[in-house]
């Protein structure tokens, strides 16, 4: 239903973008776009075939548009914002290496000797983390 929806409002469009193209504007003229000469003969003319075949169109156009809208908005789709289950490793298996390091497992070799802080013995400890630089103070623009 959704698709078939969907096909017709396509082939409504292009329709009635070919037929509207295809119809002589009223006032035609260069004067007419700024409201000036040829606003003169207003007098209604019977409506042609044509006009009535674009006004089903629209017609048939809106309607389509406006129940692809609500058939959107009941349908369940899948967010690609939504986050994802990451899967767990199992117990024991190794960690992939970190690019630049030393690689092979985060947990220590056996047998390895680890400080307090759980790095390995005689590794450099981390260094604390900078102060934030002053703001830098511009000087006032002179007036003249």
């Amino acid at each position: 239903m959704f698709i078939a929806l969907i096909i017709l409002h396509v082939l409504v469009s292009v329709v009635l973008v070919l037929v509207v193209l295809l119809q002589s504007g009223r006032g035609a003229e260069l004067g007419a776009a700024f409201g000036g000469i040829g606003q003169a003969n207003l007098a209604r003319t019977q409506p042609t075939f044509i006009s009535r075949f674009t006004t089903g169109l629209a017609a048939v156009f809106m309607l389509t548009s406006l129940s692809l809208a609500l058939i959107a908005t009941e349908r369940p789709s899948d967010s690609l914002l939504k986050p994802q289950a990451v899967p767990s490793a199992p117990a024991g298996a190794a960690v992939p290496s970190i690019p630049g390091g030393t690689g092979g497992s985060a947990t220590p070799a056996a047998g390895a000797q680890t400080s307090e802080a759980g790095q390995p013995a005689g590794a450099a400890k981390p260094e604390p983390a900078a102060a934030p630089a002053a703001p830098v103070q511009m000087p006032a623009p002179a007036k003249p």
